[in-house]
């Protein structure tokens, strides 16, 4: 297959930064050559010595002055939330099920799942990601919409199925042996099919009997290696009202590791209200906490104690992401902004390495697979995404005055959009310019 070049500035993480200074948690290269074949990264470095190593009939391609990153991570979304999306509700409870339940019951019809996938994956190109771990609906035709699409368009992507049978319309509610045998299915048809995960999902314990979190457990056990994803502790009358139902939990946390489900391929949405021994136990276990902040400033949720998680004693694995359609973007970047901000009311500081870290290889290593995604090593996957911080006029004229690496980062994550995404490379593919 040809080789492709890219030449631009790059950057790419190295470990957590811990300071604005931190020069040496990344490599960064004024004029970088970035050099791909047959869906991966073959050479990374300065220019001069990756066009040394390139074929003569490589397809150069110069994106300079441009920043070229790995291709971003959004570790928490629900694909059938796409036309939920900015949706007025007082709370979560109120929002699942005025517009989102009803929403869900459309992806029986596998023409509406596979018309939404076609939108939700040109989204994601278009805001620069090319990793995602979605939640599906209860139906298996959503499911099969959600990875037929990501084959089509060879993205590493992970998802499932999510397991329901109580507290919700009934279109929506499936059985605990139709969980099982569902997930099983969609394990056996797309986990490991093109750059397919499948994730084991029970939506969270207010929708799931006993029953069918025994039969998650069941799965998990079958499936050691695959992610599990759920919700804790997004908001007060949730956390209440899901130990009402699992009285002889010590607190929610407890309820999934009764269940078997708390373990280190496991993705906790949100966790903002976790209490010190939910904090221990997770940590302890590896878990992952999923920040999702404009969803919860959205939902009025709570603020989420990134800082204080990550430098605890016994420290919280940290994820972030959109939470489409509870969030209100499908931009990491201004997800990342509004992480920031969270920060600030908090007291506390989010500096622009930290967020971009975060958003590359801080989420391939939570999510186990940063020997595949998340930075621009070679042999990893050829995820690009290439990054234009003047790319409005208004950002064009702040950039006039930027004059490092981290402010530059910063004006992107304050300011940037679609619109600051010039292109999105997939397994070496460009995509954003064909959609």
């Amino acid at each position: 297959m040809t080789q492709t070049l890219l030449r631009g500035r790059l950057l790419s993480f190295l470990r957590a930064p811990q300071s604005l200074t931190d020069t040496e948690s990344y490599r960064y290269e004024d004029d970088g050559g970035l050099l791909m074949q047959n869906g991966e990264i073959v050479a990374s470095g300065p220019y001069a010595e990756v066009k040394a190593r390139a074929s003569a009939d490589a397809a150069e391609i110069d994106h300079r002055p441009h920043l070229i990153m790995p291709g971003f991570i959004d570790m928490h979304l629900h694909f059938p939330q796409m036309q939920v999306i900015a949706s007025y509700a007082a709370n979560l409870l109120e929002w699942l099920n005025t517009y989102t339940f009803p929403e869900e019951c459309r992806f029986v019809e596998s023409a509406h799942a596979q018309r939404i996938a076609t939108h939700f994956y040109d989204e994601l190109i278009r805001h620069g990601t090319t990793t995602a771990v979605a939640y599906c609906s209860v139906h298996k035709t959503s499911a099969d919409a959600f990875f037929s699409e990501a084959m089509k368009r060879n993205m590493r992507m992970v998802g499932g199925k999510v397991m329901m049978d109580r507290n919700a319309p009934q279109g929506l509610l499936d059985t605990p042996q139709m969980g099982y045998d569902e997930t099983r299915q969609i394990i056996a048809d797309w986990h490991g099919k093109g750059r397919n995960h499948v994730a084991i999902t029970p939506r969270f314990a207010i929708t799931s009997t006993p029953a069918q979190m025994e039969a998650s457990q069941a799965l998990a056990r079958e499936f050691p290696d695959l992610h599990i994803q759920t919700h804790l502790s997004e908001n007060h009358d949730e956390i209440k009202f899901t130990c009402e139902l699992y009285p002889e939990a010590v607190d929610y946390t407890d309820i999934y590791a009764r269940y078997g489900l708390l373990g280190n391929k496991t993705l906790f949405g949100h966790c903002i209200h976790l209490s010190d021994r939910e904090a221990d136990a997770m940590s302890e276990a590896g878990s992952v906490a999923v920040h999702c902040p404009t969803s919860n400033l959205f939902l009025g949720s709570g603020l989420f104690p990134l800082k204080a998680l990550a430098r605890r004693d016994k420290p919280v694995r940290i994820g972030v992401a959109t939470d489409i359609g509870g969030g209100s973007s499908y931009s990491m970047l201004r997800t990342m902004d509004e992480a920031y901000k969270i920060q600030q009311l908090l007291g506390e500081r989010l500096n622009p390495l930290e967020s971009y870290y975060l958003m590359t290889l801080g989420n391939a290593l939570s999510l186990s697979l940063a020997d595949k995604i998340g930075t621009l090593d070679n042999g990893t996957d050829a995820d690009v995404v290439v990054l234009n911080a003047a790319a409005t006029p208004a950002m064009a004229l702040k950039m006039e005055v930027v004059k490092t690496l981290p402010e530059e980062l910063f004006l992107l994550q304050t300011m940037g959009d679609d619109r600051a995404i010039v292109e999105t490379y997939v397994a070496g593919i460009a995509f954003k310019s064909t959609i």
